[in-house]
């Protein structure tokens, strides 16, 4: 983490060969993915669609340990990889599965859009960084195809990193269809999709519209920054994010109110029967005879 921190903050400079000419550096980015025991289903779908979209990342089988994360950089050093995607089993929710009309060809390299917020602060440049070293498929990596047809987009909305993946759809536009398209009243977006109409020219130089559109895929899913640390999986630590509230810990604070208002309950059930025997209205007990009563008067 630190080594990344330091080279982004270094000015880049181009190695140069013997006849002067730069040198084009090489993308050697392997990514290894694996997760802890006590995942479900669910888990198992989401890694599975990220090896699907990452044609050089490599599987491994699960990590008994939870407390000895060191073992991530033998493993990856093992594996010949040089970034690691672990998930950690805590009580992850996930919602419903989505069914989307968007497809990808498998071990395509996709186009990787982050919104303009990651320029703002330090924490936020380290975090492009590492997601570009993950999800940037390097040209000519193994089991890549040599097309680029999807889109993954990084958004940072609510303190919470927002990752979707959109399909590249090109479409021969008419000209019924540009016309029609073009008389629509403007800013009529589809949720799932956005669509472009260009104008392209072919090999035999005759030129057409075009109309590109965005179709959601999946998978999509939202990351939460807790903590930055110096090293892999260790060190001191570097950014914490101080508005983060543990689910845990919310859990715990409802669990509490709600044990409030019982024992609240409890103590005026319990005042309400010490009230009846003070007066003798409780059932099965004998009421003390008054200061009037024949009883007491005649005796």
């Amino acid at each position: 983490m630190a080594a990344v921190y330091k080279s982004l903050s270094k000015s880049p400079k181009k190695e140069l060969n013997t006849n002067g000419v730069p040198v084009k550096k090489k993308n050697k980015q392997r990514v290894l993915i694996l997760s802890s025991r006590g995942i479900t289903h669910r888990h198992r779908h989401l890694l599975n669609d990220l090896y699907a979209l990452l044609p050089h990342s490599r599987k491994d089988a699960k990590l008994d340990t939870k407390t000895k994360l060191y073992q991530l950089n033998e493993l990856a050093d093992l594996y010949n990889c040089n970034n690691v995607l672990f998930f950690e089993a805590r009580k992850v929710h996930t919602t419903s599965e989505l069914h989307f009309p968007g497809n990808c060809l498998r071990g395509s390299r996709p186009i990787l859009s982050f919104d303009a917020t990651f320029t703002t602060s330090p924490h936020l440049l380290l975090i492009k960084e590492l997601l570009t070293h993950i999800f940037s498929v390097p040209k000519g990596a193994r089991k890549t195809k040599p097309f680029v047809d999807h889109v993954m987009g990084f958004t940072i909305a609510d303190n919470k990193i927002w990752i979707r993946c959109f399909e590249i759809r090109e479409t021969a536009v008419t000209k019924a269809q540009h016309q029609q398209s073009s008389n629509n009243e403007e800013g009529e977006e589809n949720k799932n999709k956005a669509s472009k109409v260009i104008k392209t020219t072919g090999e035999k130089g005759g030129g057409g519209d075009t109309k590109i559109s965005l179709i959601e895929i999946g998978p999509r899913f939202i990351l939460t920054p807790i903590v930055i640390l110096e090293g892999s999986f260790g060190g001191p630590v570097i950014y914490e994010n101080k508005e983060f509230v543990s689910p845990n810990q919310v859990r715990s604070e409802l669990r509490l109110s709600k044990a409030g208002r019982y024992n609240q309950r409890s103590e005026q059930r319990i005042e309400r029967q010490a009230k009846k025997g003070d007066l003798g209205l409780r059932t099965g007990q004998e009421r003390p005879p008054g200061e009037l009563e024949d009883k007491v008067l005649f005796a």
